[in-house]
């Protein structure tokens, strides 16, 4: 029995395959429950899948990247970002704003690249002391990172950041024009502006208090803060980071630096020079987070391969999971023989080693057994599955999936192809007492497809409505009354 994330309805899309006698009642991480963002883009508040969305910061932040490298740790610490961060502006009514000011989102040129590039990290997060860690990122550290108050955020000199050439840049002041900017942020300023000093710096020598001198009036404010005005007010290419000096006469303000943005956690032009050198995602984010793990959990998951003849296997524990490889190649050929279609290639299952990085990488609640996607199946741990009683039928329903999704027309019903399914997997075991209400409208709509579906069989026969996986469903049956009833019921 299956299930599709908002029921049956629509065109083909993910589809996670739930065990409905399958009840657990443990708590869903926050990422797994809800694996969608909103966004304020402009006027709009879009809500995104949230592999969707770290494809629209890619775009907002690093689209010129040309290390894949580089381009796979963005999506890593964009995703872990917005995880730690979720809900910044929940008073707002949404999770972030599609600006700098959480993380730049460009909806308009994502590109395969992109999507491509955030699907083959979907899941991981950078981990540390078991949470997604705070985990920003600056354009350019000027050859330097600077310190955060998190242990793995310690400024540290940044060779690749200096060996691709760090920016140097100068900006030329109108006082006036400075005063109105912070007036705009709401900070003071001397009413007539005559000077600007750095009083204290931060161990990496950015600037962290200013002092604004005129008319016989000093205002200390923080360069942060100053920067961010200025910023918003003035463009973004004006004071570009706190690295720099300043020397101000003859009624102009000017200041000569190096580096953009705030320099705390991965320097984007430091990262790329880590991929163009051959370096790896994993290695730039350990670069840049040191004592941080990646992965989908906590302890982040070493993959081993166990390859069989028509499908690969995935597993953290070989040894106790090897078996499944047996019943999934068992499985395959009994599709083979039933249906009479050829075997896909490249199918893979994985396993994970617990219920939480299982709901991690997948965004399921507990009572959710399989998610399929293409080709790629994700099981719960066999254990619990055998343990149930229902790993063989799991196992079966999911490769079920893989033949059929392999082969369906294109426009094929949802319907028609979840039923087959139900239909092939053998009869459904009852709910518990237990059952997640979620779990009812799912049980429903597959209960009608599969009895639509035997329906047809009865009286076409089996091997014809087989046939019409690939040929698409004749006009007769589509206009059937058993057709309108299986798509109303969802």
């Amino acid at each position: 029995m299956t299930a599709q994330r908002g029921g049956l309805r629509g065109r083909r899309r993910p589809r996670a395959c739930p065990t409905f006698w399958l009840v657990l009642a443990a708590a869903v991480p926050l990422w797994a429950a809800s694996p969608t963002v909103k966004v304020r883009v402009g006027s709009a508040v879009l809500d995104l899948p949230l592999e969707r969305y770290v494809a629209g910061v890619l775009a907002g932040e690093s689209s010129v990247f040309r290390s894949d490298a580089a381009l796979r740790a963005m999506a890593v610490a964009a995703r872990t970002y917005a995880i730690h961060l979720r809900g910044r502006h929940a008073a707002e009514g949404y999770d972030f704003c599609a600006t700098t000011h959480c993380q730049r989102v460009d909806m308009g040129a994502i590109t395969p690249r992109l999507v491509s590039i955030a699907e083959d990290t979907a899941g991981e997060l950078v981990w540390f002391e078991g949470k997604p860690a705070f985990t920003p990122y600056t354009r350019d550290c000027g050859g330097r990172t600077e310190d955060a108050a998190e242990p793995y955020l310690k400024g540290h000199p940044d060779v690749y950041c200096a060996r691709a050439g760090t920016e140097t840049w100068q900006w030329d002041g109108d006082p006036v024009t400075i005063v109105k900017a912070l007036a705009g942020s709401g900070l003071r300023a001397p009413q007539r502006l005559e000077g600007i000093t750095v009083v204290s710096r931060t161990a990496s020598g950015r600037a962290l208090t200013l002092s604004l001198v005129g008319n016989g009036e000093t205002v200390r404010i923080s360069a942060g803060s100053f920067r961010f005005a200025v910023g918003r007010e003035l463009g973004w290419n004006t004071v570009r980071s706190d690295l720099y000096e300043i020397q101000s006469g003859g009624g102009r303000i000017l200041f000569q630096g190096r580096g953009a943005g705030h320099g705390m956690g991965l320097c984007q032009r430091g990262a790329e020079q880590m991929g163009e050198e051959g370096r790896s995602y994993r290695d730039i984010l350990a670069y840049y987070y040191p004592g941080t793990a990646v992965g989908i959990t906590a302890r982040g998951l070493a993959w081993q391969r166990l390859g069989g003849e028509s499908v690969a296997l995935w597993t953290t524990q070989p040894e106790r999971d090897g078996s499944v490889l047996a019943i999934a190649e068992r499985e395959s050929r009994r599709v083979m023989e039933r249906t009479n279609w050829p075997w896909p290639a490249h199918v893979e299952i994985r396993i994970y080693p617990d219920l939480d990085s299982f709901r991690n990488a997948t965004g399921e609640p507990g009572w959710v057994a399989g998610f399929t996607e293409g080709r790629r199946i994700q099981l719960q741990p066999a254990s619990v599955l055998r343990s149930r009683g229902v790993l063989e039928q799991t196992v079966r329903h999911e490769l079920l999936h893989v033949a059929v999704e392999s082969r369906a027309a294109p426009g094929e019903p949802v319907w028609f192809r979840e039923g087959i399914v139900a239909y092939l997997t053998g009869p459904e075991a009852r709910g518990g007492p237990g059952t997640s209400p979620a779990e009812a409208p799912a049980r429903r709509a597959h209960g009608e497809a599969r009895r639509a579906v035997a329906g047809l069989v009865g009286r076409y026969g089996e091997a014809t409505v087989l046939d019409w996986v690939a040929r698409g469903l004749p006009p007769e049956v589509k206009n059937s009354s058993t057709s309108q009833a299986a798509t109303k019921s969802r």
